[in-house]
Order: C-alpha cells, then structure tokens, then sequence
C-alpha cells in the first residue's frame, strides 16, 4: 500500500493537533501519568503550535494524507541541535532533528510509518549529512522501528513529560 505524504500546509494545524493527542500518549512508558501526558500535550502539541511550526523555515513538518484525513506525521529541525550534550554526541554535520514521527494506530502494520520515515530522511538530505532523534528508552517498539530504519545509538538525554524526567536514547543516522 502506498501512502500520500506530503508537505503540510497551515490549514492542517488542527487536524495535526488532533492526531498528535492520538498519538503521542502511545509513545509514552507506561508508568506515565494522564496528567503528564496532557501537560505536553498542552505545552507543544496544541493547534497553535503547530501554526507556529509550519511558519517557521526551520521546521519541515510532512503529512501522511488518506483522501483528506491525517494518518500520520513527522516534524524535522533543520538547525543545528540546541542541547549542547546531545550536540556533543552528533557525529554528522550539520544534522536535522527528526522531533517528532507518528502514525495513527490504525495505520501501524500497513508500511506508512516506513514511508514517513523514508520521506523524512529525503527531507533531512536537503539541509546536511544526518539525522538525529531522541527516543524513550521504554519504547520497545519504537527503538525497533528507528534501528531497522539505520539508526544507532549515540548516547542518551532527559525529557521532560509533565512534571515527570524521563530517559530517551539519542540516535542518530547518515541521510541517504
């Protein structure tokens, strides 16, 4: 099955903060608090976030669009990392973060999230050597997911979730 993934456009704000508190809860460990969950929601996934994401020349955000519906994301840096440690761990430069990559849970199985990720490291391609990301050291599946798609583990960094410090792997791969 091929997927349509497409650069995403202003007015798909609220519809990407719709999926986004669909999705993200997924990416968390299981110990985390609803509160915690709603607070980053709250705090960086709301629609006016992603207003100001899709404003910012910086950012690249792509979109898996089925017949007008968002099914999954991805939200690229292109910058060179702000957290000095993580930056210190970075083996390619320049490297673009790749901060966020969901796909709704109905779409899980199907290769979209291969898709989003192929799309995404053409996109990372354009601004420098390699891509990064930071990701819960509790998400199983994800660090599968991020190893077979090339990345590798470069060290590790906190995140703030709520009122909660979590634990993610930094990992980082070569554009193609």
């Amino acid at each position: 099955m091929t997927h349509t993934i497409r650069k995403a456009a202003t007015d798909d704000a609220g519809p990407l903060a719709e999926l986004a508190a669909v999705t993200f809860p997924l990416a968390c460990p299981p110990s985390s608090s609803p509160e915690d969950i709603a607070a980053h929601l709250a705090n960086t996934l709301t629609e006016r976030h992603f207003q100001g994401y899709l404003m910012n020349p910086d950012i690249t955000v792509l979109v898996i669009d089925d017949d007008g519906r968002l099914r999954g994301y991805s939200l690229l840096v292109h910058r060179p990392a702000e957290d000095m440690e993580v930056a210190s761990m970075l083996t390619f430069r320049p490297s673009t973060e790749l901060s966020k990559c969901y796909v709704h849970p109905e779409h899980h199985g199907l290769g979209a999230a291969a898709e989003l990720m192929q799309a995404s490291l053409q996109s990372a391609a354009e601004s420098g050597a390699g891509v990064w990301l930071g990701v819960n050291n509790e998400n199983a599946r994800a660090l599968r997911f991020y190893e077979k798609s090339g990345f590798r583990q470069v060290g590790t960094k906190t995140f703030r979730l709520g009122s909660t410090l979590e634990h993610d792997f930094v990992m980082e791969r070569a554009v193609p």
